[in-house]
């Protein structure tokens, strides 16, 4: 965003975080109008000190007067934590957008990726969500086919790095691979199953017919992200040794006719993705190649051919970027272009 002359004082909740720490060097590096910046996180860490400008902010215990005279309140401190605390937030004057699950399918609040469906943020009632953070990718990839020819099916598989359940596994990641590497027996306690030269379908919360949290909560925001409630949607979830970066296995079957060759056309003109597909040059995306990148990566772009109109296609985006920190940034963005938020 460019700069303004229009200041904001935004709150940063759950500031001490991967995805927090990941707001603050977002709202720099997209010279957001901040006045100020005010860092809240748990009483545990109240008095730490989080980076954001080339200095340091000291992080304040998050309390029911945190928000007086906030003007926007970024959220990614868990669903407890926004059920609890963004209707103060609100209640105080702040415009919410929450990186958690909380309020994603509240009926009367907004789920939004901006390049998909940025107009829904006028109907919201003080609280905006942001997307789980494969169904943001998976999102804009499916729009940008569906406004060509039109989807009926999506079958994703995805490949979640350790960053998506926090810095806990991250750090047990890198510990379970050092232990390894010195001929050692890695222990897994932050995780069900030893992430380390391993895959694992598991991890999160159970849920009907042998589905886990994650996958359902990727069926119901895509359709309520695309506005359609109907849409057939089939999601396996799979968390993989790779500290930032998920990747998606996608296979669209479209209703009608597209050659892979104009889904790569289509695909690369819609805002915030970028085509990398050379399979002879190895040019595809990867996540190590994608982390701290702001765009989503499409490649492997080929007909699916067991399908009369079908494409497969393999996605990776930065989680903790795209996937969500960038992605509230933009919401907020958005907000104050369409005059949601009045500047101070």
């Amino acid at each position: 965003m460019a700069a303004s002359s229009r200041q904001f004082r935004v709150a940063v909740v759950g500031a001490t975080g991967v995805v927090g720490a990941e707001m603050l060097r977002v709202l720099k590096q997209r010279e957001f109008p901040v006045g100020e910046v005010r860092a809240l996180a748990s009483e545990r860490s109240a008095g730490q000190t989080v980076a954001f400008n080339g200095s340091r902010l000291e992080v304040a215990a998050l309390d029911e007067h945190s928000f007086e005279g906030i003007d926007i309140a970024l959220f990614s401190a868990g669903a407890g934590i926004a059920r609890d605390y963004a209707p103060i937030a609100v209640e105080a004057g702040a415009l919410v957008i929450d990186n958690s699950s909380a309020w994603r399918m509240a009926e009367n609040c907004p789920l939004v990726v901006p390049e998909v469906n940025g107009d829904d943020i006028s109907a919201g009632e003080g609280i905006i969500a942001n997307p789980n953070c494969c169904a943001i990718p998976l999102a804009m990839v499916v729009e940008a086919i569906r406004q060509a020819v039109g989807i009926e099916r999506v079958v994703v598989a995805t490949y979640q790095s350790a960053s998506g359940a926090g810095k806990p596994l991250v750090d047990e990641l890198e510990e379970q691979t050092r232990v390894i590497a010195s001929g050692g027996h890695p222990v897994a306690s932050v995780y069900p199953k030893q992430l380390a030269h391993n895959v694992v379908p598991g991890g999160w919360s159970l849920e009907a017919d042998a589905y886990n949290e994650e996958e359902v909560k990727i069926v119901n925001e895509t359709r309520k992200i695309l506005h359609d409630p109907s849409l057939r949607v089939a999601v396996t979830c799979v968390r993989v040794p790779v500290p930032v970066g998920h990747g998606e296995a996608v296979f669209l079957e479209t209703a009608g006719e597209i050659s892979a060759e104009q889904a790569r056309s289509v695909l690369d003109a819609f805002p915030g993705i970028t085509v990398e597909d050379d399979l002879a040059g190895a040019v595809y995306p990867t996540p190590a190649e994608v982390a701290g990148k702001d765009d989503v990566y499409v490649g492997r772009i080929r007909r699916d051919q067991s399908t009369r109109h079908g494409l497969a296609l393999w996605v990776v985006s930065d989680n903790l970027r795209k996937g969500a920190a960038l992605n509230a940034v933009q919401v907020a963005e958005r907000a104050i272009e369409m005059g949601v938020l009045r500047s101070t």
